[in-house]
């Protein structure tokens, strides 16, 4: 299945304030590893959040998180890609803004 991949308007900002060559990264790993299979988890590159309702998922390039959500429709599958923040402010973004499980 093709998944539709949407931005939020956090995440839009989020890859404006990056530099090229680490926009052109996430863009590339996201179109890779998001696209088809974005629930498929890997030891290190994308992990199923434990403990959270929101966000649901993180995809992991070099020293950049990307956190998203997966969301099934009646015809099709939606990646909805909720921030894009460096390793270093994850833990904040997470305290802050992560719903956990009720």
């Amino acid at each position: 299945m093709r998944f539709e991949i949407v931005f939020t308007i956090e995440a839009e900002e989020d890859i404006d304030e990056l530099k090229a060559s680490d926009r052109a990264k996430i863009l590339d790993a996201i179109e890779i590893h998001l696209r088809y299979e974005p629930e498929k988890m890997s030891k290190s590159r994308i992990k199923r959040l434990q403990g959270l309702e929101w966000p649901q998922y993180r995809l992991r390039v070099e020293d950049l998180r990307v956190f998203y959500n997966v969301v099934y429709t009646v015809t099709d599958g939606v990646v909805e890609i909720l921030a894009i923040k460096e390793k270093e402010q994850v833990i904040n973004w997470l305290a802050e803004y992560g719903i956990g499980e009720s």
